[in-house]
């Protein structure tokens, strides 16, 4: 699909990139992986996958040296910006697992399922039900989990999905320029090619606010 949108997968040593740009291929969008600060500077889309934790996502962001690019392009210049499972949870301020501070972009902290009444990890097909957001075409549908922790925002205004596992949890989050979720879009079959489509087609903040 020929956009004017630079597409950037960050591909980092705990993430899951290989299968977000096959995703986004297979959708006949270009895309290309971000390896470093330059491979960002001119991108319309940007694209954080995540496997593992939280600890090892952070350190693998610091080690790429593209925390700052990340800030400036996100925060301030406010380019699209898509994470994926533990993408979503680094946008918090902490994390229980391994006692992490994360990015903060986002009021909130993670936090693990209570593994002495549920299965933890949660791995497999979970409902997702979402807020109204006019350029998404998704309402409710199931998508594919794997995490034993989930986040809880400080502000409501902050969520964009919620699921059930043991009660009610955040498996969304959107604001402004910013969306996340907790669930692998890249492994959620038509469902998530349908809701990353609708992310890698938006133009620029202009048609988010």
């Amino acid at each position: 699909m020929k956009t004017d949108s630079v597409i950037r997968i960050i591909n980092y040593k705990a993430g899951n990139a290989p299968s977000v740009l096959h995703a986004a291929t297979h959708l006949g969008f270009e895309a290309e992986f971000a390896h470093n600060s330059t491979d960002l500077q001119n991108a319309t889309h940007i694209i954080l996958p995540g496997v593992g934790s939280a600890e090892a996502t952070m350190s693998s962001l610091r080690d790429m040296g593209i925390l700052e690019t990340l800030e400036t392009l996100v925060l301030h210049k406010k380019i699209l910006f898509l994470g994926i499972c533990v993408g979503l949870q680094i946008l918090f301020e902490h994390s229980e697992e391994r006692d992490t501070a994360c990015l903060g972009w986002l009021k909130g902290r993670v936090v693990k399922f209570d593994s002495s009444k549920l299965r933890v990890p949660q791995m497999g097909w979970n409902k997702v039900k979402f807020t109204e957001n006019p350029h998404f075409t998704c309402k409710s549908d199931y998508f594919y989990f794997v995490n034993s922790y989930h986040a809880v925002p400080e502000n409501r205004a902050d969520l964009w999905g919620v699921s059930d596992y043991g009660g009610s949890f955040t498996s969304a989050v959107n604001r402004e320029n910013i969306y996340a979720t907790q669930f692998h879009i890249e492994k959620s079959g038509e469902a998530g090619l349908a809701l990353l489509k609708d992310f890698l087609i938006l133009n620029s903040l202009k048609e988010v606010v």
